[in-house]
């Protein structure tokens, strides 16, 4: 991806997933690593950028955030908003600090083995809760999820457009021949 096409690249920030009480509030399911720094960003926007959305955080619960959003009046405006990702220009976040990133920096990624030769693709970066992980497809599609840590992902060079797997053993290995009964 060129400098100029990430500056321009929009993350989501997170989800709307319904509207609290009778005010026009509504529950936000926050995606960044501190659940409240969601609204520290300015105004999110929808995926087009078309609408922007200022949050104001007023509670949580259960795993969400309770927020206002200006110009909501009641409960049916604010349902209307439910599914409703919201996102941030990459250009406004802060830069990561060192050995930290965003996990669409990852994906695109050519994930290599030690010795340069190429594993696949990152496709996609998930965290489960358990730590997070990384999806690399090979050439044929098929997808190996990787542990994202130090240990099995010892390099990342977002200047190269690459990362380094030191993965388990057999993790790549190839597929065994079907057993014959």
């Amino acid at each position: 991806m060129s400098q100029a096409s990430a500056q321009d690249t929009r993350l989501c920030l997170g989800v709307i997933t319904g509207a609290h009480g009778i005010k026009g509030l509504v529950r936000v399911k926050s995606f960044t690593a501190e659940p409240e720094a969601i609204a520290a960003y300015g105004p999110l926007q929808d995926e087009r950028g078309e609408r922007r959305f200022d949050l104001e955080l007023v509670g949580s619960g259960k795993g969400v955030l309770i927020a206002r959003i200006k110009g909501l009046k009641d409960r049916n405006e604010a349902e209307r908003l439910k599914g409703l990702r919201l996102y941030v220009r990459r250009a406004d976040l802060p830069a990561p600090g060192e050995e930290e990133f965003y996990a669409a920096d990852l994906i695109g990624l050519a994930a290599m083995s030690p010795d340069g030769s190429r594993f696949g693709t990152v496709r996609a970066v998930h965290d489960f809760g358990a730590g997070a992980s990384i999806e690399v497809a090979d050439e044929a599609g098929k997808a190996t999820v990787v542990p994202f840590t130090q240990a099995a992902v010892p390099q990342v060079d977002l200047a190269a457009g690459s990362l380094v797997i030191a993965p388990p053993e057999g993790l790549f290995a190839a597929p065994r021949a079907a057993r014959k009964g």
